[in-house]
């Protein structure tokens, strides 16, 4: 149990959470709706928009781990997380809005060269904030379980954001089938309001935090040492491969949700509320996932979140053998629900381990480099997005997909195949793998005697 000294402040808890509502709006809808925006209202082949997503990963083998190596260096008066995040507002506004409104005028090529510079500047801006708030969430609490709180709350706020986004969702959908609809305005207006919105909560964020002085200054390495440092750290280098089998799995929910309820499940309207459904307990479970981690430890927990992610959404693939539209209905929405269950374990558990393998390389190297290995995280993350998304183009052309008709048990299966088995197999694999993972809160505990013994002999020196 955190001591008075090591509880995070609520205040500070709820600063830190608030650009994460206005984060996962963006990212939610531009993952769940710009794949079919770009085929069914664009008229962009999939295999193209696979391979501006795949172009968009190889960028982030750069992005990524720049900014965190640089934010890991950076001093500046607003502290090196805060400044990041600050400077991440305009690239984001401006590729979120380039997104959603691409000039009429353009045409088949000028659409896909318009499209692209958004889908990769956004993603690039994306990181901008994505690398330095986690960061600063691992900074602003050492405590074991304190840091559950942390990034539960974040992972809270960014599943509102993402469920707000399920609104907008629905009335682009509702457009499309309007026959008078015009689907182009309306993601242009959302995409503006979206922009204020994300302004206003960095601008809060950025004014209401306050970053440790003492980690400033405190890494010296070069950018390769840096990252040498992080994949021969053994507790980091097997949560890299678990992470990135993991989302490459979940990738399936952004890629084919829309797909799935669309051609296989037969009620498109549907798809914001199936969404939903996965949602609503992703954000309702935090508080149950942080006492049962305290009760039987944070790793075992993420297992079984793991395990009931792969079991909900390996059921998926049944979807095609069931004849009523209303069965398939109560079937995905059901599945749903038990992956949202699982989701919320791993957005709060995940992020929190990651802090505590981040104090291990402490220990190890004398340096705070939350920067390059969120960055590192966070660059497998999306790189899994893009495997997904890049497989999903090809797969949907290679099997015939044709948009805005109905479609052969051939391409419904193989949307099943990618949306429900595929998943299943990567968190079996996943979970197999982490029963290795050794860093639990006893050997954490070591961990932050010896760091706080050496803090206090610095001090007694200083």
């Amino acid at each position: 149990m955190a001591t008075d000294s090591q509880r995070v402040s609520w205040r500070t808890i709820f600063a830190y959470g608030a650009p994460a509502l206005g984060a996962g709006y963006m990212y939610l809808l531009l993952s769940l709706y710009m794949m079919k925006f770009a085929t069914d209202i664009l008229l962009i082949a999939p295999a193209v928009m696979g391979i501006i997503y795949s172009a968009s990963r190889i960028w982030d083998a750069v992005s990524d781990p720049l900014v965190g190596y640089l934010s890991d260096r950076t001093t500046t008066r607003l502290g090196r997380r805060r400044t990041w995040i600050l400077a991440s507002c305009l690239p984001i506004s401006a590729g979120f809005y380039m997104v959603f409104a691409p000039p009429m005028s353009l045409d088949e090529s000028g659409l896909i060269v318009w499209t692209a510079i958004a889908v990769i500047g956004f993603y690039s801006a994306m990181t901008l904030f994505f690398v330095p708030h986690l960061s600063l969430g691992a900074e602003l609490s050492d405590d074991y379980h304190e840091r559950s709180r942390m990034f539960g709350t974040r992972h809270a706020a960014y599943i509102i954001g993402s469920i707000l986004s399920l609104v907008s969702l629905y009335f682009l959908i509702n457009e499309e089938f309007d026959p008078n609809g015009d689907v182009r305005a309306l993601a242009a207006d959302l995409g503006l309001l979206a922009v204020v919105i994300m302004f206003g909560l960095v601008i809060f964020a950025v004014a209401r935090l306050r970053e440790r002085p003492e980690f400033q200054g405190r890494v010296k390495s070069s950018p390769v040492k840096a990252f040498k440092d992080v994949w021969q750290n053994p507790h980091a280098r097997l949560l890299l491969i678990v992470t990135f089998i993991e989302h490459v799995g979940s990738s399936a929910i952004a890629a084919l949700t829309l797909y799935v309820t669309h051609y296989v499940v037969g009620a498109p309207t549907w798809a914001p509320i199936i969404i939903f459904a996965y949602m609503l307990p992703s954000f309702a479970s935090v508080p149950l996932w942080i006492p049962l981690s305290r009760r039987f430890g944070k790793i075992r927990v993420w297992i079984f979140g793991m395990i009931l992610t792969g079991v909900s959404f390996g059921a998926m693939f049944l979807l095609p053998f069931f004849d009523e539209v209303n069965t398939r209905l109560a079937w995905i929405i059901s599945m749903a629900v038990f992956a949202g269950l699982a989701n919320g374990c791993g957005g709060t558990i995940g992020p929190s381990v990651q802090g505590d393998v981040i104090d291990y390389d402490e220990h190890l190297t004398g340096e705070r480099k939350e920067g390059a290995y969120f960055a590192a995280w966070n660059f497998v993350q999306k790189s899994a997005l893009g495997v997904m998304l890049l497989l999903t183009g090809f797969v949907l052309d290679f099997s015939g997909f044709v948009p805005n008709v109905e479609q052969s048990m051939t391409v419904k299966l193989s949307m099943v195949t990618l949306y429900g088995l595929f998943p299943l197999i990567c968190y079996a694999i996943g979970a197999a793998m982490f029963t290795r993972f050794k860093l639990d809160e006893k050997e954490h505990g070591k961990i932050r005697a010896d760091l706080d013994a050496r803090a206090a002999s610095a001090a007694a020196q200083a």
